[in-house]
């Protein structure tokens, strides 16, 4: 009885003026309004402090809405995201801001043939010039053949050199506030893209490719540097305190998955021993029974280890659109929690993976390494599988 009676709903009639932590603690007391509160708690109270590593994963078309600007920016420079996992997409349109550029609030219904006609983009409800596209387009085009670029990389640094590109401009055209890009090189938080090619950045690259560029993106140095960056937040750097992760997934998709996936990374693939993330927070309008979850929901993560199944409870999805429920939190976070020291873990990356590669290399086994009689024999096995025809002779 005294459980009940300590979460009991005391509806109380709202004031004309009420703050947005009023607002979230007393009005969202049921449904997806009670799992934002209960995130925006979570959050305040557990995860937005020194200790826990916070990764966030973005998809969804947030930053045409100004939100990289408005929401995720403030974020970054209030030390609440220490790395993010970002669709291309997102960052593309991002720098539409950042390189001066306006987009306007239009009409969801607008006609698209005569858009097209006139030479405007229509995102939803979102609109802007053709022009915008062209001259970001020749912006990344002109940047990526600087010497920096000429080389293999992962996305974290070709991020970090883009944001540096575009905070140039934003200074030389006196843009007020930053957008993410920018933000994100200034205060060295990792940006990865887990498909590279699948924007206008990457057909950009593409696109140079053609005329000889150097410039190759690779997922596996993404892949490593992720894990890497997983792996050492158990290392808080506060004496006796065992460091935490924690993953905010906004939307879902493959910026979701390749977030959680570093954990699988660690244990089912490099072998090291690992418990998961510590917090597991998500926004999204999918359902897991049509498959549009991509298989994640909390408990499900738990079965693949990229949960701690002990910290299952810490666990909490709000099905809402992110577009309501992420101004919401940030105003929420910044009211209540102090902001937190820098990490900086774009400038640690190297210290992090070779730490990874280290341990990787300590754990192995002799034994990892297949006799070649044993690969005779398991090759001689497959071959009477109706698969066995895949298997090179040479196995």
């Amino acid at each position: 009885m005294s459980k009940l009676s300590s979460n009991k709903i005391i509806p109380t009639p709202m004031q004309t003026e009420i703050s947005v932590v009023d607002l979230i603690d007393n009005y969202f007391t049921a449904y997806n309004s009670a799992r934002l509160r209960e995130i925006c708690q979570l959050l305040s109270r557990e995860v937005l402090r020194e200790g826990v590593t916070v990764g966030v994963s973005l998809s969804g078309a947030m930053t045409p809405a100004g939100y990289g600007v408005s929401v995720l920016a403030p974020l970054i420079r209030n030390g609440f995201i220490d790395w993010m996992i970002s669709t291309g997409a997102n960052l593309y349109h991002d720098m539409h801001y950042g390189l001066g550029f306006d987009l306007y609030s239009g009409n969801p219904f607008l006609d698209d043939v005569k858009l097209r006609q006139e030479g405007t983009i229509r995102i939803y409800d979102i609109i802007f010039g053709y022009d915008v596209l062209l001259e970001t387009d020749a912006f990344i085009r002109k940047i990526l053949q600087a010497e920096p670029f000429q080389k293999r990389m992962g996305t974290a640094e070709f991020h970090y050199l883009l944001g540096k590109y575009v905070r140039e401009v934003e200074k030389q055209l006196g843009v007020k506030h930053s957008c993410l890009l920018a933000t994100a090189y200034e205060c060295g938080v990792p940006i990865y893209t887990s498909s590279p090619g699948d924007s206008s950045i990457g057909m950009n690259v593409a696109a140079l490719a053609l005329e000889g560029s150097k410039l190759v993106l690779d997922p596996s140095i993404d892949v490593n540097e992720t894990a890497a960056l997983a792996y050492s937040a158990r290392e808080s750097g506060i004496r006796d305190v065992e460091g935490k992760s924690a993953a905010v997934i906004i939307g879902g998709g493959s910026p979701k998955n390749f977030l959680l996936q570093t954990q699988p990374q660690i244990h089912e693939v490099l072998g090291l021993e690992e418990r998961g993330h510590d917090y597991f927070i998500q926004f999204t309008d999918a359902r897991p029974d049509t498959g549009g979850l991509s298989g994640a929901t909390p408990s499900e993560a738990v079965s693949w280890g990229k949960i701690d199944p002990e910290e299952l409870p810490s666990t909490i999805v709000c099905y809402t659109d992110s577009t309501i429920a992420l101004p919401l939190l940030t105003a929420y976070v910044m009211n209540q929690c102090q902001p937190r020291q820098l990490k900086r873990l774009y400038d640690r990356r190297e210290e992090m993976l070779e730490k990874l590669r280290l341990d990787y290399m300590s754990a192995k086994k002799p034994t990892d390494k297949i006799p070649a009689a044993v690969a005779e024999s398991a090759s001689e096995q497959l071959a009477t599988y109706p698969c066995g025809r895949l298997i090179p002779n040479n196995f």
